[in-house]
């Protein structure tokens, strides 16, 4: 048997996995592309923020401030994926005003 004929199963796996991300990514963001024309957005601004924040999720009841955290807030940045083409400033004096 030649060494061209060996299956890297590892290689494979990250293939795979790679693709099942991708395929992901797109639904997700579709889903949010149709809502955001059923919801007729007023700008494409609108509706670019609206798919590019597809990948959040609501806030749950338990989910409060000051609480211990067991998972970052925002995974998709420590996986290196950032928008950088979209700031959103928040003031700290929004918060303590609160």
């Amino acid at each position: 048997m030649e060494r061209n004929d060996i299956i890297d199963f590892d290689a494979l796996e990250k293939e795979l996995q790679a693709a099942l991300t991708a395929d992901e990514k797109y639904k997700r963001e579709n889903a949010a592309k149709l809502r955001a024309v059923e919801q007729r957005v007023a700008s494409y601004e609108e509706f670019r923020g609206i798919v590019l924040a597809s990948h959040l999720k609501p806030l749950e009841r338990k989910d409060k401030m000051g609480g211990k955290r067991t998972v970052p807030w925002n995974c998709h940045t420590i996986q290196g994926r950032t928008f950088q083409d979209v700031a959103t400033e928040i003031s700290l004096s929004s918060w303590k005003s609160s």
